[in-house]
């Protein structure tokens, strides 16, 4: 079984930058995919970014162009360069770890490994 932390969270003015990190450890991250999605207060849980371990990407329309997913695998580190924050940014993220291949990575029902979560929250 792996284990996941995520860190890096925080307060953020709009506009401003921060980058959360997805600690992989009890396996190497070269066997899983990774994902990241966020929870607002009552609202669903959103799939924002994954990368699989070919390093291929995607993003939701919501983040897309602001947000870039990236993996060192020699670190069992995944990271998220949130760029250009908005006020809606503001969630609870989380990252989650797929082992099986060509499965969809956008959708929190592929994973069964997640971690706690770190908040952002953006604000003036």
């Amino acid at each position: 079984q792996v284990q996941l932390v995520e860190s890096g969270g925080g307060l953020v003015q709009p506009g401003g930058s921060l980058r959360l990190s997805c600690a992989v450890s009890g396996r190497s991250l070269n066997y899983y995919a990774i994902g990241w999605f966020r929870q607002a207060p009552g609202k669903e849980r959103e799939g924002i970014s994954c990368i699989n371990n070919s390093g291929g990407t995607r993003y939701s329309d919501s983040v897309k162009g602001r947000f870039t997913i990236s993996r060192d695998n020699a670190k069992n580190t995944v990271y998220l360069q949130l760029n250009s924050l908005k006020p809606e940014d503001t969630a609870v993220y989380y990252c989650a770890a797929d082992s099986l291949p060509f499965r969809p990575c956008m959708l929190s029902t592929t994973y069964n490994d997640w971690g706690r979560g770190t908040q952002v929250t953006v604000s003036s």
